[in-house]
């Protein structure tokens, strides 16, 4: 079965330099959707050998891009920039197909070697066990035949994943994979790791309560 890599980007040179050969080198393709990115970003991308879309931002509209592109893929999973897979990660979601899985998604691991970075990938953890609600930055993965029966990802400017996991998980054979992706910490350091989390659950919490992704996207920008 043919294995994509679908990976959206804004502004990634670097984490694109350092981490695309590594999907490069496990992906029958990989397809980098970029949404208008002002550095380096296309251009490492294309040097390195990725397949490059381009078009308007926002990660939904950007995996579904993506995805368009990926035309002869059995199976689609959709990396951040900033993340890798674990060691045997695309065999372990070929092997979980081949056994009947429609999707699923990875355990995580902060790349920072911190106590607060550490407690983080724990709870992270702790909740995809619990309540089977892995996000973005876990490596989300379907079959092309499951993606596009469930729609694929609304054209949200974000919590696009929690949208798609969320029908995603009610199908039977719904996968989480025990190795962890391991993904950046930048954004944890950057704005502190507290402020970070209480911004997150903010905006969870609002968009439960109905407020729209759209109007959540400004409200993120104004408070990061």
């Amino acid at each position: 079965m043919r294995l994509a890599i679908v990976v959206p980007t804004l502004n990634e040179e670097d984490t694109v330099r350092r981490n695309l050969p590594a999907a490069l080198a496990v992906a029958d393709e990989v397809i980098v959707s970029d949404g208008g990115s002002a550095d380096g970003t296309v251009a490492v991308a294309r040097s390195l050998g990725a397949r490059v879309v381009t078009g308007p931002p926002g990660r939904g509209i950007q995996l579904n891009r993506g995805v368009a592109e990926a035309v002869t893929a059995d199976i689609l999973l959709f990396l951040h920039a900033d993340t890798t897979l674990p060691p045997g990660g695309a065999e372990a979601v070929r092997a979980a197909v081949v056994r009947g899985a429609p999707g699923g998604a990875f355990l995580l691991r902060f790349d920072a070697d911190r106590p607060m970075q550490a407690l983080g990938s724990w709870l992270v953890n702790r909740r995809t066990r619990w309540l089977r609600v892995p996000l973005g930055d876990q490596a989300q993965w379907a079959t092309r035949e499951v993606f596009e029966k469930l729609g694929g990802f609304p054209d949200w400017p974000l919590l696009e994943d929690i949208d798609f996991i969320g029908r995603l998980r009610r199908l039977p054979g719904f996968t989480i994979i025990e190795e962890p992706v391991i993904t950046g910490a930048r954004r944890f350091l950057e704005q502190g790791t507290v402020r970070t989390v209480a911004i997150n659950w903010l905006i969870w919490l609002l968009f439960l309560g109905g407020v729209s992704p759209h109007r959540l996207a400004r409200l993120y920008r104004q408070i990061r």
